[in-house]
């Protein structure tokens, strides 16, 4: 086809061309380079873009993490977001199970900002709705979807490599506050994220807990939000205010709750003896006995304790360790344990009970600053006994049957001393209210035992059968003639019943005297008036004239 354009333009140039015979010669103009130049130019330059955009892409591309979880439940590739703060910081690219099928791992793109967060002690754990603590949360994942909660941590080494929690912490680590450890020997009816009260104000809360090496007991991390942590110190008591404390002891029933919060999911709650001076705040993770009740953890400590053995010959049903004893009303000890004893040959079984007496408590009350010394407190001890002090059980709280311990004077004891030489030294006892009602019902037991009930049912038999005879005998007899009786005394009712008609003679009779008796009664007043004028007349007559 060139070749016919080719021809045709020769054509046309020879149909043109003039009628010479010369022709002009035809200037060869030389190749231009640099066209070919600007056209390979073309793809170098989209090939720069292209490296320019690849290597940009490579620069503004944020870490890559993954991240163990034990299911995949909530994760989406492409779509479960990772969130910080309610700010989206990632995505989730994929998720694949771990190679020992323990779990899944999913695999985020972050921020590139965000890389240098990405610590050893950061926390990643998946948003969905939930309840735990009292509280609801994750409520906004029902309509956007579960997401990847993020917790910055506070380390300085970078990884990125992470494993999930199961559940959201319980407080956040830049929170500010303080966070302790509390001991105990179970973990109650709480769970991690319930309530820690101060006085009954919400103040912080439960971070987890988690059984001793030796399994004997429990550690428990608990978070104090500022400034409430200030309130803690070296000599805080915590106790559990778990539910409803129900106490039911020699001093009666008592009931103790925190808040509604504590009695539906628990809590913990502590205070300070109001005896205690003022301390500095306490160290972070200092650790703390947790209580089982307010009673427990208030506490003051003794410092000074005698310890005695009680041994009783009687039931000890209601008396508990943690049972007061009291001297004349006011409590100077408690009961530490209760044990049983058999004595070898008799076979005879007794109950010692050992006590804690605090002397302390009696110093005070009687005002003496000087502490007494061992030999003065066993020589008075001594004299109290050879008075006739001793210990006897009474009953506390007769509804619940309690019992305590009172330590008093006795009237007419049997001798007895205090056995010092026992460990612990034997603190003699007397029968107690209960032993001698008990006693003395039995003596009354005895005594009907010994009735001849046999002979007075059989007398009491023959003496209702006479009687049955003697009403028997009455009824046919006297039943008639009480009859009669009865229809005269209806008779004589009767006539009275007319005379008191108003026109019967008698009623008549009766007005009339009446009338005469009232007539008489005005002579009278006026004999009587006339005398009180003329008292001369009872001598003279009415005349004036003497007889």
């Amino acid at each position: 086809m060139a070749d016919e354009i080719q021809q045709d333009g020769r054509e046309t140039v020879e149909r043109r061309a003039p009628e010479s015979d010369e022709l002009p010669e035809a200037a060869v103009a030389p190749r231009s380079r640099w066209k070919l130049q600007i056209i390979w130019l073309i793809p170098i330059v989209a090939a720069l873009i292209g490296l320019w955009l690849a290597v940009s892409a490579i620069l503004q591309k944020g870490p890559t993490i993954e991240i163990s979880f034990k299911t995949a439940e909530g994760l989406e590739a492409g779509k479960t977001k990772l969130k910080y703060k309610d700010v989206d910081i990632g995505v989730v690219e994929s998720v694949t199970l771990a190679k020992d099928l323990a779990g899944v791992v999913a695999t985020a793109e972050l921020m590139k900002d965000f890389k240098p967060h990405l610590v050893k002690d950061t926390r990643f754990w998946v948003v969905r709705p939930r309840i735990s603590g009292g509280t609801v949360s994750g409520l906004s994942t029902l309509l956007s979807g579960a997401y990847i909660g993020v917790d910055v941590g506070r380390g300085k080494e970078i990884t990125s490599r992470f494993v999930g929690a199961e559940t959201p912490p319980a407080v956040r680590l830049d929170t500010p506050g303080t966070e302790f450890i509390l001991n105990a020997e179970n973990i109650g009816s709480f769970d991690a994220g319930v309530p820690l009260f101060y006085r009954q104000i919400p103040v912080g809360q439960v971070v987890s807990y988690e059984l001793n090496r030796d399994g004997k007991g429990l550690r428990i991390k608990v978070f104090v939000n500022k400034p409430y942590d200030g309130f803690v110190t070296a000599n805080t008591r915590f106790w559990n205010a778990s539910g409803i404390k129900l106490k039911v002891d020699a001093n009666g029933v008592r009931l103790d709750t925190q808040s509604l919060a504590s009695v539906i999911i628990g809590g913990i709650a502590f205070d300070n003896p109001i005896s205690e001076s003022e301390l500095p705040a306490a160290m972070k993770e200092t650790s703390f006995v947790l209580f089982p009740d307010r009673d427990e953890a208030m506490k003051n400590p003794e410092s000074d304790v005698l310890k005695f053995v009680m041994v009783f010959d009687q039931s000890v049903r209601g008396l508990t360790p943690g049972a007061p004893v009291d001297f004349r009303g006011i409590n100077i000890g408690e009961v530490t344990a209760i044990r049983l004893s058999v004595q070898e040959g008799s076979g005879r079984v007794l109950t010692p009970v050992e006590v804690s007496l605090y002397p302390q408590r009696l110093r005070k009350l009687a005002n003496e600053s000087e502490e007494r010394s061992s030999e003065q407190r066993r020589a008075l001890l001594d004299a109290m006994v050879a008075r006739g002090m001793r210990a006897q059980l009474r009953a506390g709280n007769l509804l619940t049957g309690q019992l305590y311990i009172s330590v008093d004077y006795v009237p007419r004891p049997p001798q007895a001393a205090i056995a010092w030489q026992a460990n612990p030294p034997e603190f003699p006892t007397a029968g107690g209210n209960l032993q001698e009602i008990q006693a003395l019902l039995a003596s009354i037991a005895n005594k009907i035992d010994k009735m001849p009930l046999e002979e007075i049912g059989n007398n009491l038999r023959k003496s209702l059968g006479a009687a049955n005879t003697l009403l028997a005998r009455l009824d046919r007899e006297v039943a008639p003639e009480m009859r009669e009786t009865l229809g005269d005394a209806r008779k004589a009712l009767a006539s009275v019943d007319r005379m008191m008609e108003p026109n019967h003679a008698l009623q008549q009779d009766a007005r009339a005297t009446l009338r005469e008796v009232q007539r008489a009664a005005g002579s009278l007043r006026v004999l009587a008036d006339y005398l009180e004028r003329h008292p001369e007349a009872l001598l003279r007559g009415k005349s004036g004239e003497g007889q």
